[in-house]
């Protein structure tokens, strides 16, 4: 049984805690994912390309490991330096075509968790370096059901309560 499904048709098939190493070496992994929490609450950032609210990450890059690829996203999607993110499993999905490949396709993706403490929206905000992707940040708890949010990306906070 799938776990969700997006408004594009992407779905969600499963989540798995596998190790982290043998995940690196699966050859369907594609990108990796970071719920960041400040505080209590979950932050997520407007994608000016997709029109909504996600979590963090992005593409692995060649030669990359999971966890190199999320450090890496973080830093450039939120001026985080020096993180130690906490590997949380594995996610599968069934891709719809799009941007990335004109094909429907099987992907799997690392699932990261961060918490910064003391620190504000804007704090976090001023410190990105690119904001050419996400260009707000918004507190989930203010946000939520006022302003969209990836379906799929919702599902993953459950991961990291």
């Amino acid at each position: 049984m799938n776990i969700c499904e997006d408004n594009d048709g992407n779905i969600f098939v499963s989540f798995e805690h596998t190790d982290e190493a043998m995940l690196t070496e699966n050859p369907l992994l594609t990108h990796c994912l970071a719920i960041v929490k400040l505080d209590s609450d979950y932050l997520l950032g407007w994608n000016k390309w997709r029109g909504r609210y996600e979590i963090f990450g992005g593409c692995i890059e060649k030669e990359e490991t999971a966890r190199e690829c999320i450090v890496r996203e973080c830093g450039e999607e939120l001026g985080l330096c020096g993180i130690e993110p906490e590997y949380l499993g594995a996610m599968k999905f069934l891709m719809k075509p799009d941007y990335f490949s004109p094909k429907e396709r099987t992907e799997y993706g690392g699932l990261y968790g961060i918490t910064l403490h003391g620190m504000s929206v804007s704090d976090i905000y001023e410190q990105i370096k690119d904001k050419e992707e996400i260009v707000k940040l918004g507190l989930y708890s203010q946000i939520k059901g006022i302003e969209p949010i990836a379906e799929i990306d919702e599902k993953l906070l459950e991961y990291y309560a």
